[in-house]
């Protein structure tokens, strides 16, 4: 059974699986995106369900619909406190969006976070992207000058490289803070960062990894390997973003096939090997915030946290998919 860990050496300790949250960009009839539209109820059901079960935090952000995601939660968070239905209040972790804006819109948009979130305080604030017009330092700036009014807690970042990563390291360093996490792409399909360098610095310097996009869009669920003609009502988007294709499941079948065969060792679902290999194949380092847009998915996902692959295990798993 996993139980919370530290993030990375703060004080904050999370479920090694959180509720990824890209997924309720849009509300009800308000438009279109990738995901398609997200009902107010079923909303409530999977973030009530994962909280229940084994999660403690929730991922979002402020490119998720512009505080539609952040207010899909707070309506929820709420309707759970008024309920008594939580032990705890969730933790939350959103980011900053930094693309082709400057660190001084870290301070003038927090308000907008705290508001949709309907807290005083965001647990854990992210740099999304390493795209700001501003310097590293004046980022880390802005954000430290948010830890000091209390309006954060702790400070990651997203999709950082591993020089980028340690530069951020180093530099809140000199305020007396440490940088919490990185979060990027990882899953047993797209290792990178154990190519990159970035998995490496992390366990060095102490920071967690966070990894979105677990299950590679469904690819790791074997929904696609049993059902290859639900590949056609995938957006091109989401076909672009993980490689979707036919051909992707021709060469990643062997993977399927252990895949499928340790589900039925374990009796657990597919999704729930994949994502316990990640939480679990590089220690404590490593956390995951699959996201859910049915209830299901998200039974799926707190599952992975109620068993534990073997060593022998996660070996034979790194070893195919490092053959793919």
């Amino acid at each position: 059974m996993n139980k919370s860990r530290q993030l990375g050496n703060t004080d904050l300790y999370l479920s090694p699986l959180g509720l990824g949250t890209w997924q309720y960009s849009t509300k009800d009839s308000g438009g279109r995106s990738m995901w398609g539209n997200a009902e107010t109820e079923t909303v409530y059901e999977i973030i009530k369900y994962s909280l229940q079960n084994g999660m403690n935090w929730i991922d979002t952000a402020e490119i998720y619909g512009n505080g539609t995601s952040e207010a899909f939660i707070s309506e929820t968070t709420q309707r759970l406190e008024r309920e008594k239905a939580l032990e705890n209040n969730p933790l939350i972790a959103s980011k900053w969006f930094p693309l082709a804006r400057s660190a001084s819109s870290i301070s003038k948009t927090i308000d907008d976070r705290l508001k949709y979130l309907q807290v005083p305080t965001i647990d854990l604030y992210q740099i999304h992207q390493p795209t700001s017009r501003s310097s590293l330092r004046n980022q880390i700036e802005a954000m430290v000058s948010l830890a000091d009014q209390h309006k954060v807690k702790q400070i990651g970042v997203s999709n950082f490289s591993a020089k980028q990563m340690i530069k951020a390291h180093r530099l809140l360093q000199e305020y007396g803070m440490t940088l919490a996490s990185n979060q990027v792409k990882y899953n047993l399909l797209h290792r990178n960062p154990e190519k990159n360098g970035v998995l490496e610095a992390a366990k060095e310097l102490g920071i967690t990894i966070i990894a979105y996009s677990p299950l590679q869009q469904g690819l790791l669920t074997g929904r696609f390997y049993e059902h290859p003609e639900s590949l056609s009502k995938v957006s091109r988007f989401r076909k672009l973003q993980s490689n979707l294709t036919t051909k992707t499941l021709q060469k990643t079948e062997p993977l399927y096939q252990e895949l499928k065969r340790l589900s039925l060792d374990y009796g657990v679902t597919i999704s729930q090997i994949s994502l316990n290999w990640l939480i679990n194949a590089q220690g404590d380092t490593v956390l995951a915030i699959p996201g859910a847009s049915k209830i299901q998915q998200a039974k799926d996902n707190v599952g992975a946290l109620n068993f534990d692959l073997s060593s022998r295990d996660i070996q034979r798993l790194n070893r195919i998919s490092t053959d793919l």
